[in-house]
């Protein structure tokens, strides 16, 4: 069975917890995850390209010179593509790259990317997950001790408004409550800071 060390606030190991087998002992199934991540990202993408086509440009009414006799090749339209002013050949216009995931597909995707962080001993269970008040510093400073400094999700058991603004302006570190996980911010982070009551909620939720 998986296990995690437990820290305080402070940073200091306190203890270990056992981690669920059905949600941190899973196979990693690595089709999923990219599943996953291509939606994400093709999600994010605005699609709003658009340049104009022959038909579209103004001007190129009338036939530039006679069809014979001129020396010149033949022209039909002084906007055709190969003119200057001239319009865009399958032009780029505007598309939703978008695309669905599966339910079973995204879940099976979050317990891999759970698992996997397990594997790699890189689960950090904190006993108490809270800030008095919004304090990059303080805050930035338990991610040290705890070994997360660089790119880590936080995961809190609530909404937790003083752990958002007191992470929000450290590069790479993003915050979560438990019951929103995103299966593309656990594949990219390194590590997984997630508070004692989040953990046990995630539990329920994935060891169905």
């Amino acid at each position: 069975m998986p296990k995690a060390n437990v820290y305080n606030m402070a940073g200091e190991v306190t203890g270990q917890i056992e981690l669920s087998e059905a949600v941190f002992g899973v196979e990693p199934n690595v089709p999923a995850m990219h599943t996953v991540v291509r939606s994400h990202l093709a999600n994010l993408r605005q699609g709003t390209q658009s340049s104009l086509t022959k038909a579209e440009v103004s001007g190129g009414g009338i036939k530039p010179w006679r069809q014979k006799g001129s020396g010149r090749a033949r022209q039909g339209s002084t906007r055709n593509p190969h003119w200057t002013h001239g319009g865009v050949a399958f032009a780029p216009k505007p598309r939703d790259y978008g695309f669905s995931v599966n339910k079973k597909v995204r879940r099976l995707a979050i317990l891999s990317a759970l698992s996997d962080k397990a594997n790699g001993e890189n689960v950090i269970v904190v006993d108490g997950l809270s800030m008095s008040e919004p304090k990059t510093k303080t805050f930035k400073t338990f991610m040290d001790k705890v070994g997360a400094s660089k790119k880590a999700v936080v995961v809190t058991n609530e909404v937790d408004k003083n752990v958002v603004l007191s992470a929000r302006n450290i590069p790479g570190v993003v915050t979560t409550p438990a019951n929103i996980l995103s299966a593309y911010d656990l594949i990219n982070a390194d590590k997984l800071v997630v508070d004692k009551a989040a953990l046990e909620k995630i539990e329920e939720v994935y060891a169905r």
